[in-house]
């Protein structure tokens, strides 16, 4: 065998293979473009913000088992492509709710939200407009109703509503909302109670937050934080009165353990756009509400937020859309970390999904710069899964591209 003939390297062949990226001056701007996952965000999140913080958008009730099931049963589906299809061109857009959407997926509505990063709901809304989705704002949002609209104006907004105990100053915020242009109205109904957030009182979360031994000492590691907190508008719930309280206190104050289906029926009528229930976690709560002529549902356990050990929102999907995704529109959270989770929703009957966790990761890690971030990821994502399952549109995607892997089955 002939030894390696080698030769002196030319400086002509070596140009090509020299590529040096422009350097990013901007450290935010570095760190969100070397993000290629929602799990990437996340630990850069928990790296800018304070534990207390962090650990409220991260959390789940109790011993957080719901939330832990909600992510593993979308990694445990198993898709089934289709090969020799034409998919140079993908579309994600489709209607939701009465109105287009450029890709199958809205920000969920998300409380204390400035807590996370001081830009809250308006870099939230903002970067929906830009995106061409839905922004949905919670009753608990730390910007205001009208705020959100004037930062927004393009964006599709619905906002999402808890029941007080008050049901005249319950529906001034629904009269805000359509004065402001909120198309649909996302009524929660999963909320008798606050649930059981462990990481929240171990962390003596308050609003606003409560400067202790504990939280001065994570401002010395998170001091850009803490400066754009004391130097903005003070943190309180913008639609609401200030609350100097627990979290966990203030949602016992506010929520209403009496609402039936007859008080839904009757905030229903109040609203004048669509009315979707968000908290479905049986076929027969679905089609109760169904057949009180709602225009849509929320498969959702609150993101595991509220009762640990609920129903799998993914897991309860294709059974709900095969009896009732012919007369209702199926909408979907909990778990979602990626774009092929959001393809696997859709493909199982799912009209559109909420994104909560993961929007904030993105808000954490960047403020609106990060909320763009995630939206990129996911609608990247969204489109790679659909071109290699062989589907050029959404309306393609069938049960037949997924099937639902068990791990925990019901004892007979």
């Amino acid at each position: 065998m002939s030894a390696m003939q080698r030769r002196v390297p030319r400086i002509g062949e070596l140009a090509p293979l020299i590529r040096f990226r422009r350097p990013r001056l901007n450290r935010t701007a570095r760190h969100l473009e070397s993000a290629l996952t929602v799990e990437d965000l996340r630990l850069l999140a928990k790296r800018r913000t304070p534990r207390a913080a962090f650990d409220y958008t991260d959390g789940a009730a109790e011993d957080e088992i719901s939330l832990e099931r909600a992510r593993q049963a979308f990694r445990d589906i198993e898709f089934h492509p289709a090969i020799l299809r034409d998919v140079s061109k993908v579309d994600t857009s489709r209607e939701v709710l009465g109105a287009p959407v450029a890709l199958p997926f809205a920000i969920a509505p998300t409380g204390f939200t400035r807590l996370m990063h001081t830009a809250g709901e308006l870099a939230g809304a903002r970067a929906a407009e830009d995106a061409g989705i839905p922004f949905a704002l919670s009753t608990l949002g730390t910007a205001s109703i009208e705020d959100v609209a004037a930062a927004a104006p393009g964006a599709r907004r619905w906002f999402q509503l808890y029941m007080w105990h008050d049901r005249d100053r319950s529906m001034a915020l629904l009269r805000r909302a359509a004065e402001a242009g909120y198309d649909t109205l996302l009524a929660t109904v999963d909320c008798p109670v606050a649930g059981a957030r462990r990481r929240d009182s171990r962390n003596g979360m308050s609003i606003p937050p409560a400067l202790t031994l504990r939280t001065v000492a994570d401002a010395a590691v998170h001091p850009a934080w803490w400066f754009d907190l004391l130097t903005t508008e003070p943190l309180s719930f913008a639609s609401l009165d200030r609350w100097s309280g627990t979290v966990a206190q203030y949602m016992d104050t506010m929520f209403d353990p009496s609402l039936t289906f007859d008080d839904l029926a009757w905030v229903k009528s109040q609203w004048p756009g669509r009315f979707v229930v968000k908290g479905i976690q049986s076929l027969a709560d679905a089609r109760a509400v169904v057949d009180r002529g709602v225009d849509g549902i929320v498969l959702s356990n609150h993101g595991g937020r509220q009762l640990d050990r609920a129903p799998v929102p993914f897991q309860l999907l294709p059974e709900v859309a095969r009896e009732v995704g012919a007369d209702t529109e199926i909408l979907l959270d909990t778990g979602i970390m990626s774009g092929a989770d959001i393809v696997a929703a859709i493909a199982l009957g799912a009209r559109c999904t909420l994104i909560g966790r993961a929007y904030l990761y993105g808000l954490m890690a960047g403020g609106q710069a990060g909320v763009h971030r995630v939206i990129d990821i996911l609608a990247e994502q969204i489109r790679r899964t659909m071109r290699l399952l062989g589907v050029s549109e959404l309306a393609e995607l069938t049960p037949q591209h997924v099937t639902q892997l068990q791990r925990l089955v019901p004892r007979r």
